[in-house]
């Protein structure tokens, strides 16, 4: 499997200037936030969406470089993201993120949600700094669906009635958005038409989707050192997958174990085991690929570019983690 990060060439200077801005972007004003921040950006990881608004801006400025507005949208990007991973380690009580200790467990859970509203914050006053109020508005409404997936699931657990669209649409809000709006601002920023425009939207949604899918499939097939919490730990919350919606239509013992919410002994187990014994996983594979194929057909209307061909290849790279 090709890494995220050997993939994003094209854009690999702009994302160093990236990781310096970021933490010049929070300041230094409250020490204890400061510290949180410079943990959080510190701590790596890929930089996948942030990469993509990049390498959105250099496909379609072929003819001159990405301007500082282009930039400074990659960092918001990445401040939201970020903002919302330390509010979701809260919720979820994560004591580590990858492989480093969250923000929560570091500071204790007033300063982590805090740091995240302060995030948030901040990330909305550079956003109304780029003065431009199309690009406002997609971004002010990732916000909003990022609170209304995390509610929507906190209402859903263990809910055995749960449609595949519900799941989506929940997907789409905690995942899908952010990708999705920032894709479409970084063309209106290009001054793209407005068809190419809702194109790179539906690459970006469609890609999060397929992004989010495959990360529920590697919550029942990765190993629990390679996804560094426990395997099903989704199925264990009561947070319901696809793997586990598609599995619940063949198998309907599966609805009994998770409407008692796993009470008895063995009922995870069994639990896990109905759902490796039922084409669930597969169904979900095919549900992934349907999104990764319709990401790269909405990319594909581009010019040829390197940056148009990383774009495409990273709907290869989402489904490669599968295997």
């Amino acid at each position: 499997m090709t890494p995220a990060t050997s993939l994003f060439t094209p854009v690999e200077a702009d994302l160093r200037i990236l990781a310096d801005n970021l933490k010049q972007l929070v300041g230094n004003r409250h020490p204890i936030l400061y510290a949180a921040a410079d943990h959080l950006f510190g701590a790596g990881g890929k930089r996948i969406r942030p990469a993509i608004v990049l390498l959105i801006s250099r496909a379609t400025m072929l003819e001159q470089d990405i301007t500082p507005r282009h930039r400074r949208l990659a960092e918001i990007t990445e401040m939201i993201h970020t903002a919302s991973l330390v509010h979701d380690d809260v919720v979820d009580e994560s004591n580590m993120r990858r492989g480093v200790p969250t923000v929560h467990s570091m500071f204790g859970n007033r300063i982590a949600v805090l740091a995240g509203d302060f995030l948030f914050a901040q990330s909305s006053w550079y956003l109304a700094n780029l003065n431009n109020l199309d690009v406002v508005k997609l971004l002010s409404e990732v916000i909003m669906d990022l609170a209304s997936g995390e509610i929507q699931q906190g209402l859903n657990r263990f809910d055995t009635t749960l449609s595949t669209e519900n799941y989506l649409e929940k997907s789409y809000y905690k995942t899908a958005s952010l990708i999705a709006n920032s894709s479409k601002a970084a063309g209106l920023l290009s001054e793209v038409s407005p068809e190419t425009a809702e194109d790179l939207y539906n690459y970006g949604r469609h890609l999060g989707l397929a992004f989010q899918i495959v990360d529920d499939i590697l919550d029942f097939t990765s190993s629990t050192d390679t996804l560094g919490k426990p395997v099903g730990s989704d199925l264990i919350s009561g947070n319901l997958t696809a793997p586990v919606l598609f599995a619940l239509k063949e198998k309907p013992s599966l609805g009994v174990l998770i409407e008692r919410e796993f009470a008895q002994e063995g009922d995870l187990e069994q639990a896990l085991e109905l759902i490796q014994d039922s084409q669930g996983i597969n169904q979900a594979r095919e549900l992934a690929a349907h999104h990764a194929k319709s990401a790269a057909e909405h990319i594909s209307i581009l010019e040829n570019s390197e940056s148009r061909q990383t774009l495409i290849e990273l709907t290869d790279y989402v489904l490669s983690r599968l295997y």
